[in-house]
């Protein structure tokens, strides 16, 4: 039986792959029913990566090259704080609107929208940690006595952990959504 299960997967089972292998990555963009809409919905998963990855060079930088407490603790509260919020309001809009829709356009690949739901959920709890890990680190930083330096170093792990979560199920989440939208042409 393939892995379903976003921690152990390694990419989305042969039977949900159907679509991706008529439309390959490669020329998603220059297909007629590639819009704006689709275009904006991956950006938004870059900039996911993007701030992820600026959330960790900050923490090792702080870790590594003694960046300033101060400065380090703004940009936790802000980039934590950002996308986190972003990732539960993306995926309440994901859950709610278009995985519905495209799971009903494409039946063969409704097990696939309601492993990327269930996705969703393992990843609030991932969320929710890494949340943890930022506050506790956050008051750290308030406090002069306390071990800075290690709970940077959980918070760290937390999102390095993280990465390797939501770049699965970005990827995953990607090659079932856009082949399913270009081969049934979907306006949202």
């Amino acid at each position: 039986m393939p892995q379903t299960d976003l921690a152990k997967r390694d990419g989305l089972p042969d039977a949900l792959r159907v679509l991706l292998e008529q439309y390959p990555r490669d020329m998603w963009e220059s297909h007629r029913n590639f819009d704006g809409l689709t275009r904006f919905w991956l950006e938004r998963h870059l900039m996911f990566r993007r701030a992820l990855a600026q959330w960790q060079d900050d923490t090792r930088g702080f870790l590594d090259k003694g960046r300033d407490a101060r400065q380090h603790g703004q940009m936790t509260a802000r980039l934590g704080g950002f996308l986190i919020n972003e990732l539960h309001g993306h995926h309440h809009i994901e859950d709610a609107h278009y995985f519905p829709v495209l799971a009903q356009a494409e039946g063969r690949l409704a097990h696939g929208f309601e492993l990327l739901d269930a996705d969703h959920h393992a990843l609030d709890s991932q969320l929710a940690a890494l949340t943890e890990a930022a506050n506790t680190h956050l008051r750290a930083l308030q406090d002069k006595g306390a071990d800075q330096k290690a709970s940077a170093g959980t918070m760290l792990a937390r999102l390095d952990g993280f990465e390797r979560f939501l770049d699965r199920h970005l990827v995953d989440e990607e090659e079932l959504v856009v082949p399913t939208i270009l081969h049934h042409a979907l306006k949202f």
